[in-house]
């Protein structure tokens, strides 16, 4: 049995080397780093009479921390105050959040003044919190909800006033949060003068344990020093990636960085892949839909980011769903992992603690595909047939086996299937769809063909479908649209014409496809799915740019594909002059493997050609392999490439193909790094 006297030696040897570091770096630490007196209580006489003791945190975030941080929707802005904080807690109660599991109701960078006290001590803004922390921690208290605070791991917060951080001042800070009530501390990495990260953050372990106060450590290293790797001991999340933003490029970016990391999550120590965007207004309902779908599956913390005072209704229609919320919050902790990720069609599955699965269809693209697998394929065991129960739509059907759906762009079907004896009760999920890459130029004519699948064991009946086009289209169906009977494993295939209007602008365009039928016990049921034709402009006569033309479709490993520019980061806008080997291109494509662009040629093209290579941003990292294809054939690619070589020539002969596809992929070692440049990209038509 360790004597009950230990932790507090290793705590002042911890809190002594971190100051003896500083000093080193001729910074002025104080001597009260790590307390000079015990905190805890005085040893028993005998260590062999006291049990040894679980630490205070032991029991913390056994779930996903869930709650409220402003930093997202506010900064440092003035209306960051007690009132800010006091209202959130209030619109927590009285919107239902709090019962919902929303707990934390967290400060970010900007609540103290620039300055210590005489005593070294923090001290609140008087004008944003002219009561103290403590007061608002109280009244957060008083709503039955937990409050959290904000520090740095450094000499100044990351803000660029550059408020006190707490290295050096672990002890005395950790107390002072104690203090005044807080329950969850946000400890970033800026400033931090080269101290070892490990030893920076174990030190503020050991003194918000030192409090006796169970305190949520959330350390905000970024991903940086691999945290996954060292944390599970030292806080209850870590970051993996840099700060979210806004923004379709940042969040998908993010979810592909923490995706891979699913071994290191569990109770008590989860992967953090920062805030949650929703209701800020940078993405579509859809792709917030997604992204909480996403950090759900993937049992991220849910912290919200926006300012609840004025996020629209649909914010709180996305946040609120509490069948999403249990899958983040299932006690047996598991992380989702991939099942498969092909073309921007993503399946995640995540293990429940009830045996059932959640699974997660999330389109990446930007047009609706099929995405489909098996509840085999997602770890369920050999059964007659599964229930599927629709988090988002809130329905419940059975399967013989298949999962499936048309899913729109940047949109994320969320099922929960599990093997259920009941499933004869339920009416047998139908997969509705359409063809895919219906391309038709304006003025003209096209076709396409629609299906309906019974994916169950018990027929459909009385099954009729209908095809709308935006207003102005016309459409008309060539086969039949009814069924009287649809067996299970049957489906009604039905064929469409449609005519596009005289001045249509070149895009995609929603259809909408839309099912009625009975079930076997007289319920009248409607589904309806997405379809989509874009509407193309065959390339100009000559040679071109293809940075100078519209792309049919987009999939990025990191960031938004740029034109003109190299990858750059998770902006689109953020990236630099191509430069490959030293050499400069005002023109071209930067992307980042995995990587696929698609442009229309209509089979009046015969060459594209390009200097090809990775991109100097990122040092001597990163290894990647061109191909372009045309239609369904490769025309012509490289080997690897690294960063040691120029740029190579590469040439594909494209005559007779509608579309052409320009494809990177990984060198074979992952994608760190991988920013890859079709420079002075041009096509010949």
């Amino acid at each position: 049995m360790r004597h009950p006297s230990t932790p507090r030696v290793r705590r002042r040897v911890i809190g002594a080397l971190t100051a003896a570091l500083l000093g080193a770096a001729g910074l002025g630490v104080p001597a009260t780093a790590a307390p000079t007196t015990p905190t805890a209580p005085t040893a028993p006489a005998t260590a062999a009479d006291e049990p040894e003791r679980a630490p205070a945190d032991a029991a913390l975030a056994l779930t996903p921390p869930m709650g409220f941080n402003n930093w997202n929707s506010t900064h440092c802005r003035a209306d960051f105050n007690e009132a800010m904080v006091k209202g959130i807690a209030d619109i927590f109660v009285e919107r239902g959040l709090k019962e919902a599991g929303y707990t934390y109701v967290n400060l970010d960078d900007c609540w103290a003044l620039p300055q210590r006290n005489a005593e070294g001590k923090l001290v609140p803004d008087p004008v944003r919190f002219p009561n103290g922390i403590k007061a608002v921690a109280d009244y957060v208290h008083s709503q039955g909800l937990k409050f959290g605070i904000y520090t740095s791991a450094g000499t100044k917060t990351c803000n660029r006033a550059g408020f006190p951080g707490a290295l050096g001042h672990e002890y005395s800070d950790a107390q002072q949060f104690a203090d005044w009530g807080v329950d969850y501390l946000k400890y970033d990495n800026c400033n931090n003068q080269g101290v070892d990260a490990r030893l920076r953050y174990t030190t503020m372990r050991d003194a918000l344990r030192a409090t006796g106060r169970p305190i949520v450590h959330s350390l905000c290293e970024w991903g940086q020093n691999k945290p996954w790797d060292w944390a599970k001991d030292v806080g209850q999340l870590w970051r993996t990636t840099g700060d979210i933003s806004d923004n379709w490029g940042s969040m998908v970016s993010i979810m592909k960085r923490n995706l891979p990391l699913a071994p290191y999550a569990g109770p008590g120590h989860w992967n953090d892949p920062d805030m949650l965007e929703v209701g800020n207004g940078g993405m579509t309902d859809t792709e917030y839909r997604t992204h909480f779908s996403l950090w759900s599956i993937m049992a991220a913390p849910l912290l919200i980011g926006s300012d609840l005072r004025e996020a629209p209704e649909s914010a709180f229609e996305i946040l609120g769903n509490r069948e999403v919320i249990a899958v983040d919050q299932d006690r047996l902790g598991k992380q989702g992992t991939v099942v498969s990720a092909e073309g921007g069609r993503w399946v995640v599955a995540k293990e429940m603690a009830d045996g059932s699965r959640a699974v997660a269809l999330f389109n990446e693209s930007g047009r609706p595909q099929r995405i489909a697998t098996t509840a085999a394929a997602v770890g369920l065991p050999q059964a007659t047939a599964y229930t599927v129960r629709d988090l988002w739509k809130h329905t419940t059907s059975h399967t013989a086996d298949t999962l499936a759906a048309t899913v729109p762009a940047h949109g994320t079907v969320l099922l929960r299937v599990s093997r259920d004896r009941a499933w004869p009760l339920l009416p047998p999920a139908l997969e509705l769809a359409a063809d895919q890459d219906v391309m038709a130029e304006a003025t003209d004519s096209g076709r396409l063909t629609t299906t309906v699948t019974d994916l169950g064991r018990t027929p459909a009946l009385t099954v009729s479908v209908a095809l709308a086009g935006p207003e102005g289209w016309t459409v008309r169906p060539l086969t039949r649209t009814t069924r009287k009977v649809l067996p299970g494993g049957a489906r009604l295939a039905t064929d469409w014409e449609f005519t596009v209007p005289a001045g249509t602008a070149p895009g995609s365009y929603g259809l909408t496809l839309t099912v009625h039928h009975r079930t076997l016990t007289g319920a009248r049921l409607t589904h309806t799915a997405p379809a989509a034709v874009s509407v193309v402009v065959p390339p100009p006569a000559g040679r071109a740019h293809l940075s100078d033309l519209g792309w049919l479709n987009a999939v990025n490993g990191w960031g938004p594909v740029e034109k003109d520019r190299s990858n750059g980061e998770s902006r689109a806008g953020d990236g630099r002059p191509i430069t490959i080997g030293g050499q400069v291109f005002a023109k071209g494509l930067g992307v980042h493997a995995s990587s696929t662009v698609e442009y229309y040629t209509g089979g009046r093209c015969a060459t594209v050609s390009a200097q090809v290579g990775v991109d100097d941003e990122k040092g001597t990292r990163g290894t990647v392999a061109f191909e372009i294809w045309a239609d369904g054939a490769k025309a012509a690619g490289t080997g690897v490439l690294t960063n040691a070589m120029d740029a190579q020539p590469l040439t594909a002969d494209v005559r007779g193909a509608e579309v052409v596809r320009l494809v990177v992929t990984d060198g074979g070692d992952g994608i760190d790094s991988d920013h890859a440049d079709w420079a002075d990209l041009t096509i010949d038509c």
